[in-house]
């Protein structure tokens, strides 16, 4: 599988919030039942990019694309997870992101027989292009497209009346086979959010739940 995590870092997340996030994703990475789905798969390994964004004007590749097919792997990621500075901007672009994702699938130096794009974020799009537009074009590239939304207290703007921002990611966001939507409560319950949703894309499972 081809993974990118692609993680939000606009205006909206805080410096604790963004380490919470961050934190989240190394324990996720290196928790021995990540490891193991990793494992337990046909070739025994993934390949993953991490990639942060804003607006449709930012996007950067954190970490480039790198073969975990065990513990030594995955910890050797999240360390370098940790080294990484962190930049804030304004605005939220989904849909650049999901536009910097499908470029860097296309540059991969690995061939996989799946390819998957992680949304995390704590907002709806408000820069850019329409995301339903990107959205599309990733499906029909063969691509799924998940989401990880953070439900806080505060009101994205550009949100739809009446609507969360975990139906939002689901209406608008996710697509292809198996996609789904996991949502954090809050920046404490991301790390498990995280866990959840990793061994489940990694695993290739479908459940009952929130699909698109």
């Amino acid at each position: 599988m081809l993974l990118v995590l692609a993680v939000d870092v606009s205006r909206s997340i805080d410096e604790d919030e963004a380490k919470l996030q961050r934190e989240g994703y190394r324990a996720a990475m290196t928790d021995p039942r990540v490891v193991s789905a990793i494992r337990s798969g046909t070739l025994g390994a993934i390949a993953v990019c991490y990639l942060e964004w804003a607006s449709a004007d930012y996007q950067r590749i954190v970490i480039p694309w790198t073969r975990i097919d065990g513990q030594e792997a995955a910890n050797a990621w999240a360390e370098r997870l940790a080294a990484a500075p962190r930049v804030s901007m304004s605005w939220t672009s989904i849909s650049g992101a999901i536009e910097a994702s499908m470029r860097a699938i296309a540059a991969a130096p690995f061939e996989g027989t799946r390819k998957v794009i992680d949304i995390s974020g704590d907002g709806v799009n408000n820069s850019g292009a329409p995301v339903t537009l990107l959205r599309d074009l990733a499906v029909d590239a063969g691509i799924t497209i998940n989401g990880l939304p953070i439900l806080n207290d505060r009101s994205p703007f550009g949100q739809p009346q009446n609507m969360t921002l975990d139906q939002y990611f689901e209406e608008f966001v996710i697509g292809g086979p198996g996609a789904f939507v996991i949502p954090a409560e809050d920046f404490h319950s991301f790390q498990g959010a995280v866990l959840r949703k990793l061994i489940r894309e990694i695993s290739g499972r479908t459940e009952i739940g929130r699909f698109a």
